[in-house]
């Protein structure tokens, strides 16, 4: 078991390196630097308190004297006496150092990052206004009881309308706060997801992953990591520093309240929160664990719903409904057994957070009758007792009260951190040293050897090849001798084993696959892609249509803005088709087409390669048919054993073998 110590250090470590770069940049900072600046914001919120309720009581006292006497009872002494001692120099000398702090790192808090530490000066603000109301109101529950004790019915109404003050003051401060606070977590997250976005689209990321494999469990449901992962993080993030800091100015603002009240209960209240605490975080550590897995667990049954989703048709064709719901109830399977689990452990952690509040509740009875009946104490000081002891017991009791969701909590720090380090720790295809753009217009491969990545094995050794303009390479070999892998090396998605490989440059290398890309959008953001649709016309793209033997789409969708499941609606050989449209308006020197044309008859075949022909357009081709090499001037064999030949394609005969 490890030791619970080195876990919370390394989860602040993993905390650290997912909130704080909102705050302040990481890179250049400290931890310490960090807790200076949540210092400063304490020293200049307080200051602020002070100067706001200084104000407060002046502007009452001259404007309306009665509702200050009547209102604020004490209230002006107290302040008064706040700047008549060393309290007041203390504070303010606090504000200053503060303010110069957020000065000194004026240059460290650009790019909106001033924003978030406002919203929290402002939520800390709030939380000890209504901390401060929450205080005085345990007074006025003890002179309402003194008051009735009494038969004093004119202080009774009295303070009845003081009470009623606060509660109208208290209203609108919390409803300010409940805004802010997830305001503040909803911009968190729109900044962490789309840092997270960014890295995932960055240098292929999303490409060198692999979600599949069941042996890396940091980078499993990408799409939930960077959706809900970071949503789940920010607000429990925000909720978790807003309940401790209102936690901990609970504990010292009633504390105070209590000791004044019985020093015996203060202890007793002490040892026994610890005692509590204690207990629930040991039993609770399993919860961590639980909970972890079973977001993996609901992301893979999500996951498996989806593939089915996407792959509807296919499923229907082979009537495999049979198999894939085995496989999605087996998905939905191990969510259930280990939620199964997870409610057990909750259901025991429930037990005994309700018998530690249970048990609470006769603490203040049992200490504080004895001094009552000796009449050390008047009566009201049993509900102001009850008061300050259930605020500072529950701010003390704040982990035992919030076991479940910090558990949750951990969990998705473990799961959005390691996503977020696995991707910044892939390696940077375009930083290889021995990969580069050909600004001269050509493909050259230079005792190149094709490997797929994470493995030893060597498809194609050492080949030598150059292709120029309006050069036409066609690809031939038998199946699984490295076809495609080629093309993958020489579009730049894998790295070279070895020698060299350089590529024209961004934009002007295009790869159209067997299984054309459809994207989520318009027919006209389909021929666009991945330019921008304002690029072109929509004659343009009509004529393009009409040029690759569409035309009949034009008919069934003249509207060229409609969105439809273009992948269910369109044959795979109208799907081939229209990346050829989609090649032709991007337009780049050169083309990679792995069997690109399979799903398409002869004639239409002849047609699309003679498109690319009267564009001048290179390529490099992958097929099986021997009427392809019409339209190459090379074809590059692969004999399936790492080795390779060049010979002229208006010589070569394919093997009917």
């Amino acid at each position: 078991m490890s030791n619970p110590l080195q876990t919370l250090r390394i989860q602040l470590v993993k905390l650290q390196r997912l909130a704080q770069p909102y705050f302040l940049p990481i890179e250049d900072s400290n931890p310490w630097q960090f807790l200076l600046l949540v210092a400063a914001l304490l020293g200049i919120v307080v200051g602020l308190t002070l100067l706001l309720l200084t104000g407060l009581v002046a502007a009452s006292g001259a404007l309306i004297p009665q509702l200050q006497s009547r209102f604020l009872p004490g209230v002006p002494e107290r302040v008064a006496g706040i700047w008549a001692g060393p309290a007041g120099a203390l504070v303010m000398l606090a504000l200053a150092s503060s303010i110069a702090c957020f000065v000194a790192f004026r240059n460290k808090l650009r790019q909106g990052r001033w924003l978030p530490w406002l919203l929290l000066g402002v939520i800390a603000l709030l939380l000890l206004v209504l901390n401060g109301i929450n205080v005085g109101i345990s007074f006025i529950a003890r002179n309402i009881d003194n008051a009735q004790v009494a038969y004093d019915e004119p202080g009774f109404w009295r303070i009845i309308s003081i009470y009623g003050f606060c509660l109208i003051l208290a209203l609108p401060i919390r409803t300010l706060q409940n805004y802010i606070i997830p305001k503040l977590g909803l911009l968190w997250r729109e900044w962490l997801s789309k840092r997270l976005l960014d890295r995932y689209m960055s240098d292929r990321a999303y490409y060198q992953l692999n979600p599949n494999d069941e042996s890396n469990a940091e980078v499993d449901n990408p799409d939930q990591r960077i959706s809900e992962d970071a949503r789940n993080f920010t607000g429990t993030s925000l909720d978790f520093v807003v309940g401790v800091l209102e936690a901990l100015l609970t504990f010292f603002s009633f504390i105070i309240v209590l000791w004044s009240i019985s020093k015996s209960l203060t202890l007793a209240l002490i040892i026994y929160a610890i005692g509590g605490t204690t207990l629930i975080i040991f039993i609770g550590r399993k919860l961590v664990k639980l909970n972890y897995q079973q977001l993996k667990l609901e992301a893979d049954f999500r996951y498996g719903l989806v593939h089915i989703r996407d792959n509807a048709e296919s499923i229907a064709f082979y009537k495999g409904e049979a198999q894939e719901s085995q496989e999605a109830q087996r998905r939905l399977g191990g969510a259930i057994q280990n939620f199964d689990r997870l409610i057990i452990w909750q259901a025991l952690i429930n037990m005994i957070r309700r018998s530690y509040d249970y048990l609470s509740r006769f603490l203040p009875w049992i200490v504080i009758a004895p001094i009552y009946f000796a009449k050390k104490v008047d009566f009201g000081v049993f509900s102001q007792a009850s008061i300050a002891f259930g605020m500072v017991f529950g701010s003390v009791s704040f982990i035992v009260n919030n076991i479940d969701q910090l558990a949750a909590f951990s969990a998705s720090i473990n799961r959005l951190e390691g996503f977020q380090s696995t991707i910044e720790s892939l390696p940077v295809p375009a930083l290889e040293a021995k990969e580069r753009s050909n600004h001269s217009g050509s493909i050259l491969l230079r005792d190149a050897s094709v490997v797929p990545p994470g493995t030893n094995q060597i498809l194609v050794k050492n080949i030598n090849l150059e292709v120029g303009p309006s050069q036409r390479v066609l690809v031939v070999g038998p199946s699984g001798c490295g076809k495609t892998s080629l093309l993958r090396l020489v579009s730049g998605l894998w790295p070279s084993g070895s020698g060299e490989v350089e590529r024209p440059p961004l934009g002007e290398l295009m790869f159209i696959p067997q299984k054309p890309y459809m994207l989520l959008g318009s027919l006209r953001e389909q021929l666009c892609y991945p330019l921008d649709k304002a690029r072109f016309s929509d004659s343009q793209l009509r004529n393009v249509l009409e040029e690759v033997n569409l035309a009949g789409m034009i008919n069934r969708y003249p509207d060229l803005g409609i969105q439809q499941d273009w992948p269910r609606l369109l044959s795979l050989g109208e799907q081939q088709r229209l990346a050829f449209a989609r090649l032709l308006l991007n337009s780049p020197q050169f083309a990679v087409l792995d069997e690109a044309t399979s799903a398409l008859d002869v004639a239409t075949e002849r047609r699309l390669y003679g498109l690319l022909a009267q564009r001048e357009m290179a390529f490099i081709s992958v097929g099986h048919r021997p009427t392809l090499t019409a339209f190459h001037n090379t074809v590059l064999q692969l004999d399936g054993s790492g080795g390779w030949s060049l010979l002229p394609a208006a010589n070569y005969v394919f093997d009917p073998t």
